[in-house]
């Protein structure tokens, strides 16, 4: 026996350093500690020039073209949100529609009827601990609502943002979801950020280096959290430090200006696909060192308006 723990844990430490996920995303099942997440990062809904509900997925430690993975339930999925566990992603709203589906990351397949949201809703943001998804205002609303990642059912009032924006982005640590930028009648810098096991109203975090971030996106890793793209056409990305609230600062820029984009991570890296005027570009970056973003490869298919997680991203 001791010798199978000796393996199990070189195993799990080497996956590890290929994924870039830390140990503590770990299970227990008869006593054997299984790793969760193969690395996989999936882009789902959007907008060509009328809604699509295709999903892509890429694995995130290699570069590469995105590979079909099946469909939303709903072609109304523009401006839709995602979260996500290490084993299930849910993809949240829309253009009118308040439709949550979910998918199993590991396995290919066309997504499944999870619930409702509070409120139909569209150019929303979502972030996740390993447990509890949250997707974040949109359709000029302050909503917050949450669910149970584990369980399939209708979504439940979490709280309310300070701002009432649409095309906003998020991102989370496993505490600490940070929401940030939209427009509300103008673009706005405000960051927000939630404790996401407790129920509640957001807290002012600071304000991004910038007000272009209408159609915004964000990607984390544990500690750092990344803000990419926004109106008007900006490849502007900053970061934050996720543990401790204060002004962003800037990390570099995607390799095009564009809004709109979807956007998911691993421990280590963020990639930021597609994005408005029919962008196919994926870019990546390394989520610890600042500096520019280099490409990775294309989505299946041009579109903007999409959303983006993974099984394998900060806030698990």
């Amino acid at each position: 026996m001791a010798n199978i723990d000796t393996f199990i844990t070189v195993a799990s430490t080497s996956i590890d350093s290929i994924f870039g996920k830390s140990a503590s995303n770990i299970d227990q099942i008869n006593g054997v500690t299984l790793q969760l997440g193969i690395g996989r990062g999936c882009f789902g809904g959007g907008k060509v020039t009328v809604g699509v509900n295709t999903i892509d997925y890429i694995t995130i430690a290699t570069t590469g073209n995105a590979t079909n993975f099946g469909d939303r339930s709903s072609t109304s999925a523009y401006g839709n949100a995602a979260c996500s566990s290490a084993t299930r992603g849910c993809f949240g709203g829309g253009d009118t529609i308040n439709i949550i589906d979910y998918i199993t990351i590991a396995t290919t397949g066309n997504a499944t009827d999870f619930g409702d949201l509070t409120a139909s809703r569209y150019l929303l943001a979502a972030c996740s601990s390993s447990t509890r998804g949250c997707f974040c205002a949109g359709g000029y609303t302050n909503i917050i609502d949450y669910v149970t990642i584990a369980t399939t059912g209708n979504a439940t009032d979490f709280g309310d943002l300070t701002e009432a924006p649409t095309g906003n982005g998020a991102c989370a640590s496993s505490t600490r979801g940070c929401v940030g930028g939209g427009y509300t009648g103008s673009g706005i810098n405000v960051i927000n950020y939630i404790t996401i096991a407790s129920a509640g109203n957001a807290a002012d975090f600071g304000d991004l280096t910038r007000t272009s971030t209408y159609g915004v996106t964000a990607c984390s890793s544990s500690t750092r959290g990344c803000f990419g793209g926004g109106w008007s056409y900006t490849n502007a990305i900053d970061y934050i430090t996720i543990a401790s609230a204060g002004n962003a600062a800037d990390f570099g820029d995607l390799t095009a200006a564009k809004n709109g984009i979807g956007a998911c991570s691993s421990e280590t890296r963020g990639c930021f696909g597609a994005g408005y005027n029919l962008r196919t570009e994926i870019d990546y970056i390394t989520i610890a060192n600042t500096g520019n973003a280099l490409d990775f490869g294309d989505i299946s298919q041009a579109r903007h308006g999409l959303a983006g997680c993974s099984d394998v991203h900060g806030g698990l």
